[in-house]
């Protein structure tokens, strides 16, 4: 059955209560999973260049075949960040990180912008300090590893990360995860709505006998409550003690 615009309104004004309950309860859990469940967790970054080596005169600084090996050095250089010859160091240096080298490898990001010599190493964790502190150790250990590893000193500590005075967690980001949450659950709510009533084949009105059985409606019988009753009983009983003590003044 195809329904008009006008049909469309009345279903959902017919599950408004259904719809407004969804969108309330996933709500209420977004917020309490973004504020008291999930912990917030901090990113830090750090940034290396790789520049001309240290005894590289300025010609061939200015060499663009020279510009050229450093930026194909680029890739080698994320995949060396990333190796437990970097990580093995790093963890020797901190310890009390309670990590091994492949765990700590899956939590480094490295990255660079195409095109250009600088490669960018980020760390997220639970905790903006440890983060700052790992990522910083990771830019100084690699700067000082690489001449060993490459027989070449061209990598130099562009920035580090810093504290942030008042950090901002990666996420959870609660405003939109409320944001999704409304709009998934709206979408649900609405779509539910729509499935309930193409199952329900209940015939309700006379507009329903006209559609599915072509027939005349001859009676209509109302929706009659328990309250009705009892106001009905109460009704019944009022006028019986009234005809009784009508009885009673008349002898």
């Amino acid at each position: 059955m195809e329904l008009e615009l006008k049909e469309y309104f009345s279903v959902i004004r017919k599950r408004i209560r259904m719809i407004v309950v969804i969108i309330l309860i996933s709500c209420v859990v977004t917020s309490l999973l973004s504020f008291y469940v999930i912990k917030p967790v901090y990113v830090a970054n750090s940034k290396l260049i790789v520049n001309k080596s240290s005894i590289a005169s300025e010609k061939d600084y200015l060499n663009p075949d020279s510009v050229r090996s450093n930026l194909l050095l680029v890739n080698t250089y994320k995949e060396i960040i990333k190796s437990p010859a970097i990580m093995d160091k790093v963890l020797d240096l901190n310890s009390d990180l309670g990590l091994t080298s492949q765990q700590l490898i899956k939590k480094v990001q490295v990255s660079s912008v195409n095109e250009t010599q600088v490669i960018s190493v980020s760390i997220e964790d639970g905790s903006q300090a440890r983060a700052i502190r790992i990522v910083n150790s990771i830019a100084d250990v690699f700067k000082a590893q690489i001449p060993l590893i490459m027989k070449v000193d061209n990598v130099m500590i562009l920035n580090e990360a810093k504290v942030d005075e008042n950090p901002e967690p990666v996420r959870p980001k609660p405003l939109i995860n409320l944001i999704i949450a409304f709009v998934v659950s709206f979408v649900v709510s609405v779509g539910l709505a729509f499935l309930l009533e193409y199952l329900d084949d209940t015939i309700k009105t006379e507009q329903d006998v006209d559609n599915y059985l072509g027939l005349p409606v001859l009676v209509t019988i109302n929706k009659t409550t328990k309250d009705n009753f009892k106001k009905h009983r109460l009704d019944k009983n009022m006028k019986q003690v009234g005809e009784t003590e009508y009885a009673s003044v008349s002898q």
